[in-house]
């Protein structure tokens, strides 16, 4: 009876911590949901020839354009501010979809972007037509929209099982706030926001595990 008590409660304190945060939007424990079960990356061609997934990974989406060069700036705050913190982590990677004919011009920013960062592998690149891209884009129901080069300076946080991530609600101050993709080309955007909502999906996920392990672990002593 003790051990079935201990096990109730292992389980439900993280609900209950859960509930508690999920009303209160936006905050330091979990990170609120803008849309859930977007569409998987279709099967695209990658720049590395490796297939690229949303599914099961934390990714940073972007939408680079036609226009290579003029993104390069987005390009490098996005690696500073978000991509160099956290590739240490599991499962991370930042996906950029790239029109086709892109692919020298693309090759060639990563080449530069690995003068400034050592492991580049969590940056993944994949290439498809321009109307393939305004209709993966449109999918998600963004405010926002791409530009006449079927790019946007906007990236979006999308959890393993492909639910876009963000703002929503209240934030800690009290007021209402709405935030479903972050502004690469202001580094006060990446650097204050977007590497807090990004910590708080990871800080998620272990909280996730630790709760998986306390079950793993009760049922093996339960067992003796």
């Amino acid at each position: 009876m003790k051990n079935k008590l201990i096990l109730i409660l292992l389980l439900a304190l993280p609900v209950l911590i859960y509930l508690i945060f999920a009303t209160a939007t936006h905050n330091q424990l979990f990170l609120p949901t803008i849309s859930r079960n977007n569409k998987e990356l279709p099967k695209w061609e990658s720049l590395d020839g490796n297939p690229v997934k949303l599914t099961n990974k934390i990714s940073i989406l972007g939408f680079t354009g036609k226009d290579i060069k003029r993104n390069e700036g987005n390009i490098f705050n996005l690696n500073q501010k978000i991509y160099d913190k956290y590739v240490g982590f599991k499962d991370f990677q930042v996906v950029i979809i790239a029109p086709k004919g892109t692919e020298k011009e693309v090759k060639s920013l990563l080449e530069k972007l690995s003068g400034f960062t050592e492991n580049m592998s969590a940056w993944r690149f994949v290439f498809a037509e321009p109307n393939e891209i305004q209709s993966y884009f449109n999918s998600y129901k963004l405010h926002t929209t791409l530009d006449s080069n079927f790019g946007t300076s906007e990236v979006l946080i999308i959890d393993k099982d492909r639910n876009h991530r963000g703002r929503k609600g209240k934030n800690k101050a009290g007021k209402n706030e709405y935030k479903e993709s972050y502004n690469t080309t202001s580094a006060a955007d990446l650097h204050n926001e977007m590497s807090d909502d990004v910590k708080i999906l990871l800080r998620e996920y272990r909280l996730a595990l630790k709760r998986n392990q306390q079950k793993e672990d009760f049922h093996l002593h339960e067992k003796k």
